[in-house]
């Protein structure tokens, strides 16, 4: 089983919504790819309530997708070994996630691949979790 990591920046909404959402989509079409995710500056004191955002749940909860209590857990940070552990990497925000890849692990700034999915509040025009099941549904289909 190969593995993917999605990162964002606080583990929280998008990187866990994708985890999710690929694995399930993954799942459905017998593709060997297993999801994880973890955030480039996980902060307790962000705000962010729980274990995951509520509004990833009812998304996911909208298409289909439980999350049961033994996968769900708190944000994690990004250790090296995440990265060495990954087939794969893919930073969701390019702007946001470059700079925190540059400072923290800069030797893996150029391996890994950057999308262009805002925040919730950055970009309400362009609902992130829409533009993240998009992209998903376009990266299942070039994995092997």
């Amino acid at each position: 089983m190969k593995k993917i990591l999605f990162l964002c920046t606080g583990n929280y909404y998008r990187s866990r919504f994708s985890e999710y959402f690929f694995n399930n989509l993954a799942s459905k079409k017998g593709v060997k790819w297993q999801a994880d995710s973890r955030g480039l500056n996980v902060n307790p004191e962000s705000g962010n309530v729980g274990a995951i955002s509520s509004e990833v749940i009812k998304t996911l909860e909208s298409l289909g997708i439980q999350i049961d209590s033994v996968s769900l857990r708190e944000p994690m940070q990004v250790k090296q070994i995440d990265l060495e552990n990954a087939n794969q990497v893919i930073a969701v925000d390019r702007v946001a996630h470059r700079p925190l890849m540059e400072s923290k692990f800069p030797q893996w700034v150029d391996k890994i691949e950057y999308w262009l999915v805002k925040d919730l509040h950055e970009n309400p025009d362009e609902p992130p979790l829409l533009q993240l099941q998009n992209n998903i549904h376009l990266l299942l289909e070039e994995l092997d």
